[in-house]
């Protein structure tokens, strides 16, 4: 064992005892659930008879991002079982909402184990999969030591690493190098993010397409996207979507500057994190508004629409003329910005797009985006799409075009994957 490894198995045995006060903490707070802290040490496993793949997204963005994959899976290989983990309670219930009634029936969730070796143990050695699979930047010492020590090969997709983390890596290069070196598949998400990946270890890194690119948009409920399509009329709609805090204040600039040259506009604010409702509520009290939660949709009177809801956002795709990707007007790296692309929404960017840079620059350079620095840049823009249809029209055939374009990447994931399975016998 490295020195490197070693210290990692050290940490994780370390903060072992303090890990199960930390989790109840989070529980009482909402960010775990209560009844479920034992998944988080590896517990509660119900391993199907069969060839079974653990794959394994950390938040909302990441394991959305693997349903395509998931989906190319079961195509390729109908009696696979999946077993998906999350770190957090949204991302496991819009992962719930969003499996097709066929992934339901191979796909089984649980929380994910923390990187404490002897709970690594307990959930590898009660699940038993025979493939690993995780996305974007999950590189975790004892984990990845206990996989290699059970022979389970693993894939590492849409691999992120930024230059500020693989500078942090540098001092630690026999880790990286030992970590990286496990996965028998690295796929990135950039050419960039492979070359730096493959600095660190991971050589036979690859860039294939951005798995977030591939998929499929949000859905809406027919009933609800109706009512809310009669409710908005014909009203011009500015979308705020999976807004991070700061954000908020800027759209609600922007509107007020918008509305001098779009007197009936209504803008829809849908924060990222509905625990966050009642903070945003507060910012947006000034104006009139209605509140998704409490039942309403928006009437006349009112300026903005607060959906605080959680999985809704297809509805509001489908009925704005122009949306704000979240999380990048603040330095928090970008949300998918093809979700709108895929329902012919015209795309506003702020300037923060690292976490989806190559998606962001495909789309502000092939004119399905329009790049946005500050709140008088977004105000311009909002006017600008809301008032020329034509614009509004060919920024949204550009950017379908450009979501087209990935579709075929987690059957070539899928395919990779599954050769390391070819005939596994049930257990």
């Amino acid at each position: 064992m490295s020195l490197g490894a070693a210290a990692g198995r050290l940490a994780g045995q370390a903060l072992a005892p303090l890990l199960p006060f930390w989790l109840r903490l989070r529980a009482r707070r909402g960010k775990e659930i209560a009844d479920r802290l034992p998944e988080r040490r590896g517990l509660h496993a119900d391993r199907p008879e069969g060839p079974l793949i653990w794959l394994h997204g950390a938040s909302v963005g990441e394991s959305l991002s693997l349903i395509p994959l998931m989906a190319a899976l079961v195509e390729q290989r109908p009696e696979l079982y999946l077993l998906v983990t999350t770190g957090t309670v949204t991302s496991a219930t819009l992962l719930q909402q969003r499996l097709t009634p066929a992934l339901r029936e191979r796909v089984m969730h649980r929380f994910v184990p923390l990187d404490v070796p002897r709970w690594a143990a307990a959930f590898l050695d009660g699940w038993q999969p025979d493939a690993a699979v995780f996305v974007e930047s999950e590189l975790w010492p004892n984990i990845s030591a206990a996989l290699a020590e059970r022979n389970i090969p693993s894939a590492l997709v849409n691999a992120r690493l930024s230059p500020r983390s693989a500078r942090a890596w540098r001092w630690a290069p026999g880790l990286a190098r030992q970590m990286l070196g496990r996965y028998r598949l690295v796929v990135a998400q950039s050419e960039e993010d492979a070359v730096r990946l493959r600095a660190l270890g991971a050589v036979d890194a690859a860039f294939w397409g951005h798995l977030k690119a591939a998929a499929e948009p949000p859905p809406a409920d027919p009933v609800a996207l109706a009512a809310l399509r009669g409710a908005i009329g014909g009203r011009p709609v500015f979308l705020a979507g999976s807004t991070h805090a700061g954000e908020e204040v800027a759209a609600l600039s922007a509107h007020r500057a918008a509305r001098a040259a779009l007197p009936d506009l209504l803008t829809v604010i849908v924060p990222r994190h509905p625990q966050r409702a009642e903070e945003v509520a507060a910012l947006v009290a000034p104006l009139p508004f209605a509140r998704r939660t409490a039942g309403m949709l928006p009437a006349p009177e009112h300026e903005v629409y607060l959906a605080d809801t959680m999985g809704e956002m297809g509805l509001f795709f489908r009925t704005a003329g122009v949306a704000l990707v979240g999380a990048t007007l603040v330095p928090k790296g970008g949300h998918n910005p093809l979700e709108p692309a895929r329902l012919g929404c015209p795309i506003l960017l702020g300037p923060h797009t690292e976490h989806v840079e190559a998606m962001a620059a495909a789309l502000v350079e092939g004119g399905g985006a329009l790049r946005v620095a500050d709140v008088a840049a977004l105000a311009e823009a909002v006017t600008d799409v809301l008032t020329n249809p034509d614009r509004a029209r060919a920024m949204a055939v550009a950017a379908a075009k450009i979501a087209a374009d990935a579709s075929h990447l987690p059957g070539r994931l899928a395919a990779a994957i599954l050769d390391w399975l070819p005939q596994l016998p049930p257990r």
